[in-house]
């Protein structure tokens, strides 16, 4: 594994384009992984147990991304700050920004774990889930919420990884996590005719590995990034910023899900069938999320070292050059995915009825995630920055504003799922265009964050 102060001269000096692939292609593969993994829990439900518990699990989504996006618009916040003072050479805030960061995902994710026992009932049946799904996907958030503190740390772990440069560790570690979970959910549903808390278990106990893994590779490590049990602590200054950075991120994912949880409110209206085909396609459409997104944390960790390190012409520099490798790779991950998708949609459930709705899912969706991919890196150039307030608010107002009034207004004059998909690609591209004018209009402010840090408390005033 290479040094910090390897990546960080890495980051800082020779081409862009290849720094840009070379930490988002692992980063890309974590997520397709980590997704890859999560269907087996819909795959392995859908196979041995029924459309209802296939239903449940995919019921869910929307809710657990909800409660779980705040605490991983946090985690931005350590990306970024660890990244800015990597590339002003601070080691002081790195320590800082690292112990802080691992006490804030524990006692967050205890805090949504105790929540969510008790919201898990009232939530799932303001969703109006069907009767024949509701106890079971009770049952699967109450025990998904419970595995909160070591999902969250994991997420924290993971940023601190990612803010050194290094994207290949948490690959390893989570497919070492995900081949666990795959063993487990078999292993409980198959094996001990468990259903849908079978699967749950087996994530919360995955999760468990890889959180546990990362931290004895920090603990174990070198350096400015090493934990140690004399400085786990909280610093109060560098919470303060973390949540200045990462907090209007965390709400730019809420707002999604919140949007998200409305149409998924409209689509359980459609029968069991259309839930089952929309779950299904849901985690094949994730795999192009998870190459676009990846894109957006690329340039949030690059801006973030090189804003520290005071390259402002290698900031704007690497926006164009992650917009056009995002969308080649983009491009290529769609033509794929649209040759395979009958055969990946049968994976997880055979009925003819599912599979028709999973692909008039991922057809608007792929249309969707064409703006996705400019809303995540825009996003994420503005966040290397420390300027995350306005993609967020851009995304409060367009995405939730839209989404309402799709499905408030145009899905009940005709309510068909193709109508209600549609919402996707509208939303979408309204955002986008929005971020991008407001990106342009900022530009000034965003630069001024830009100068050559001299000491602690010029690293941390940046």
């Amino acid at each position: 594994m290479k040094s910090a102060s390897e990546r960080r001269s890495g980051m800082l000096s020779g081409s862009i384009w290849d720094k840009i692939l070379l930490f988002a292609l692992p980063l890309a593969a974590t997520s397709i992984l980590q997704q890859v993994f999560n269907a087996a829990d819909v795959a392995v439900v859908g196979r041995f147990v029924g459309n209802a518990a296939q239903a449940a699990v995919g019921s869910n989504g929307p809710i657990i991304g909800l409660l779980v996006n705040l605490f991983i618009g946090l985690s931005l916040g350590t990306n970024v700050l660890v990244s800015q003072y990597i590339g002003a050479g601070n080691e002081g805030g790195v320590r800082k920004t690292v112990h802080t960061s691992i006490i804030l995902g524990v006692v967050g994710g205890v805090a949504l774990a105790v929540l969510g026992w008790f919201i898990s009932s009232p939530v799932v049946t303001v969703m109006d889930v069907p009767e024949d799904v509701h106890d079971m996907a009770v049952l699967y958030l109450r025990i998904y919420l419970m595995g909160m503190p070591v999902i969250l740390l994991y997420n924290f772990l993971s940023a601190v990884f990612r803010a050194q440069g290094d994207t290949k560790t948490p690959l390893i570690v989570l497919f070492i996590s995900g081949v666990v979970n795959v063993a487990l959910n078999l292993l409980f549903v198959v094996g001990l005719h468990m259903t849908v808390d079978g699967v749950a278990i087996a994530t919360v106990v995955s999760n468990l590995v890889s959180s546990a893994v990362l931290l004895w590779l920090l603990i174990r490590g070198q350096g400015q990034v090493k934990v140690e049990l004399k400085y786990m602590r909280v610093d109060w200054f560098t919470l303060r910023r973390i949540i200045q950075v990462g907090l209007p991120a965390g709400v730019q994912s809420m707002v999604f899900s919140i949007a998200n949880i409305t149409i998924q409110r409209a689509l359980n209206s459609l029968g069991t069938v259309v839930m089952a085909g929309s779950s299904a396609a849901n985690y094949v459409e994730s795999f192009t999320y998870s190459v676009l997104s990846a894109f957006g944390q690329a340039i949030t960790t690059f801006v973030g070292q090189n804003c520290g390190a005071g390259d402002l012409d290698r900031c704007r520099r690497s926006l164009r050059v992650t917009l056009l490798v995002g969308y080649i790779f983009f491009g290529a991950a769609v033509a794929l995915l649209l040759i395979f998708a009958t055969p990946l949609l049968r994976i997880f459930n055979s009925d003819p009825a599912v599979i028709e709705n999973g692909l008039i899912r991922i057809r608007y969706m792929f249309i969707g995630h064409t703006f996705s991919l400019a809303v995540e890196v825009l996003s994420g150039y503005m966040r290397g920055f420390g300027y995350s307030l306005v993609p967020a608010l851009c995304s409060l107002v367009f995405v939730c504003g839209s989404r309402f009034f799709w499905v408030f207004v145009v899905f009940p004059a005709n309510p068909t799922f193709g109508t209600l998909m549609m919402v996707y690609p509208v939303s979408l591209s309204i955002t986008a265009a929005v971020i991008a004018t407001a990106c342009f209009l900022s530009r000034k402010k965003m630069y001024a964050h830009v100068r050559q840090p001299r000491g602690e408390e010029a690293a941390e005033g940046v």
